[in-house]
């Protein structure tokens, strides 16, 4: 970062909340000296996304719905390559923000981690299939035999069945059977920084969060099985579709520590250590004029009718109600329908749609 960008008014600041894709996309910031990795060999340039980016932000223009104090702390973590915990209702466009970031510094596709229960830090990292290459292994080795019974065959009554082919004595590569997680994808040696959506942390295993410590704070791993393999370099399978890369050793370390969005409905509290490692930014419910907004940018138009709807969503969730803001766009989605009547035999319909979740039907 330049002297200018650094004295001008905002000019620490990449992202501003619009969502708007660049033509070029930005610089980012140089990270601190504490956060810099010398991970490698360089990786390609991740695929883009851009139907996925849609259907979570919708065709139109962005409604901005972080204030100033909300857009800053997304800069900091940028610029301190620090994870962002975001918290807030269910439904209020948590894990939207990381294809918001994604879109608007050009990052790419956006890397999904979605948690439940039962996910443990190797689902993140990495699969290893290893039923899978026990079944190649014995294919081969089957094959072997049975070229060598063919050649054996042919040589006792003088026939020449040629040179077996090479191919066929090598064995399966373990690289094959290693598949990279979400986490694993992510802390690749990229030129520039992927984006990792953690969705839903708090509903994992208690134990997770103070797993992630080590690789979050080191922007490494290793995979046990290609360390403990012969050979020094493994081509394995990424998280994107049809994507390989390139692992040295067994280790995969980051050249830029990744933008990790971290989504909890509050569902429970982290530890101290985890906390001390992540920016903190709560999400609140969108007001009147943002939710009109976000309906014109996802269905292209403010249909008749839908500042009614916005009404009645606000008013449930202000009465303490858990509504989410997909259940608006359904609802208003619903009144475009040709034919339909809201007020008259939809009125029943537009009801479920905009039902408490909290009460559990």
């Amino acid at each position: 970062m330049s002297a200018h960008e650094q004295t001008a008014p905002n000019g620490w600041r990449v992202f501003h909340a619009t969502g708007h894709a660049p033509a070029v996309p930005p610089r980012l910031p140089e990270p601190p000296p504490w956060r810099r990795f010398r991970g490698g060999p360089a990786q390609p340039a991740p695929p883009d996304d851009a139907e996925a980016a849609q259907r979570r932000l919708g065709p139109g223009d962005i409604t901005p719905q972080l204030g100033t104090d909300e857009i800053d702390t997304v800069n900091a973590a940028l610029l301190l390559r620090r994870p962002l915990l975001v918290t807030g209702p269910p439904g209020v466009g948590k894990s939207t923000l990381a294809y918001l970031i994604s879109r608007e510094l050009g990052l790419g596709r956006v890397l999904e981690w979605n948690i439940v229960s039962r996910t443990a830090l190797r689902d993140g990292l990495y699969v290893h299939d290893a039923m899978g290459r026990a079944q190649a292994i014995a294919a081969w080795q089957a094959g072997l035999r049975g070229a060598a019974e063919n050649t054996e065959e042919a040589a006792s009554v003088g026939v020449n069945s040629g040179p077996v082919s090479r191919v066929s004595q090598l064995p399966p590569f373990l690289g094959d059977f290693i598949t990279l997680g979400p986490l694993g994808t992510a802390l690749l040696p990229y030129d520039r920084p992927r984006v990792l959506l953690v969705d839903e942390l708090d509903k994992s295993d208690i134990d997770l969060p103070n797993d992630l410590l080590h690789v979050l704070e080191n922007g490494s791993y290793d995979v046990p099985e290609l360390v403990r393999d012969a050979a020094d370099t493994a081509s394995v399978h990424t998280s994107d579709p049809g994507g390989r890369a390139q692992v040295d050793n067994g280790r995969v370390e980051c050249r830029e520590f990744p933008v990790v969005v971290i989504t909890s409905n509050g569902e429970r509290e982290f530890p101290a250590a985890f906390r001390r490692r992540c920016l903190p930014l709560e999400m609140r419910t969108p007001s009147r004029e943002q939710l009109l907004a976000m309906v014109e940018g996802h269905l292209g138009t403010r249909p008749q009718g839908a500042e009614d709807l916005v009404d009645l969503f606000v008013q449930q969730v202000q009465a303490g109600g858990t509504h989410s803001l997909d259940q608006l766009l359904n609802a208003v989605q619903m009144t475009t329908a040709g034919g339909f009547q809201a007020r008259t035999d939809g009125r029943k319909l537009v009801e479920m749609l905009l039902r408490d979740l909290a009460k559990g039907r």
